[in-house]
């Protein structure tokens, strides 16, 4: 008898660790059956391509306005200059002209286009501005600098036939060459001529001719200033430096070479003979 107990009490344990080991394989093949691996199957996207920006640098328009007339001459007579070493106009007569034209550099042209001396659109293939003028909205040349405006300037008097005659005049005659300009028809305006060489007596423009000329203290083939000398102001005449010098006007006028009795602002004359 407790020889068959003993044989149940063993059968019972080996049923029981049979079925614990069926119930887990059971649950571990279930479990696995449950289990997969799910894979990303869609096209990898392409990296957009690096956008690029394209850079356009437009030259730089300078555009100096000067305070004042002087402040213009400061400005703008080393670029008169060159155009007299270049073109042989004086620097004077050109820097009295953008005076004039431009309204000291403050007029709309000068400011908005740096067009200093009002020239227009004729074969003209750059930059335009319109203004009022002699008709409504006329076309005018637009530079990006002042310099460019004083060159065509040089340009317009050079290539045109009807200029010249000025081109034979002495380039220190600011007088003769401003009434040129109006003779030729440069402007229209009667008094043209006397509001050039007002300006450039009063600011005495003419100083920077004789810079160019590698003469600062008198004219071209004048003589230097001596006790023997007399340089001419506003208001002198052959006959008054005649009285004043006790001599002749024919004197006067076969010591310094004169074919006329014009004189020149600034010339220095001989008054005297040694």
């Amino acid at each position: 008898m407790r020889k068959f107990i003993l044989l149940f009490v063993l059968g019972m344990i080996v049923f029981s660790c049979g079925s614990s080991k069926k119930t887990s394989s059971k649950r571990s093949k279930s479990k696995a059956k449950t289990e997969r691996v799910v894979r990303d199957t869609r096209p990898t996207p392409t990296p957009k391509k690096e956008e690029t920006v394209e850079v356009i640098v437009v030259e730089e328009t300078v555009v100096k306005v000067p305070n004042s007339i002087e402040e213009y001459i400061l400005l703008f007579a080393p670029i008169a200059q060159e155009e007299m070493r270049l073109y042989h106009i004086p620097a004077s007569i050109t820097l009295a002209q953008g005076i004039l034209e431009s309204g000291s550099g403050k007029g709309r042209l000068a400011a908005e286009a740096n067009n200093h001396f009002g020239i227009k659109c004729h074969e003209w293939t750059g930059a335009k501005i319109y203004h009022d003028d002699d008709a409504s909205q006329e076309c005018f040349r637009k530079y990006n600098d002042a310099k460019y405006s004083y060159r065509d300037h040089s340009l317009f008097l050079t290539n045109r036939s009807r200029y010249q005659n000025l081109f034979q005049l002495n380039i220190h005659d600011y007088e003769s060459w401003a009434k040129g300009l109006r003779q030729a028809g440069y402007a229209t305006d009667k008094k043209y001529p006397e509001k050039l060489i007002s300006l450039i007596e009063r600011y005495q423009l003419y100083k920077y001719d004789d810079v160019v000329s590698e003469n600062k203290t008198t004219r071209a083939t004048s003589p230097e200033k001596t006790e023997n000398t007399h340089q001419i102001a506003k208001g002198d005449t052959l006959y008054s430096l005649s009285r004043k010098y006790q001599t002749s006007v024919e004197e006067l006028k076969k010591l310094n070479n004169l074919t006329s009795n014009d004189l020149t602002i600034g010339r220095i004359l001989v008054v005297k003979s040694n």
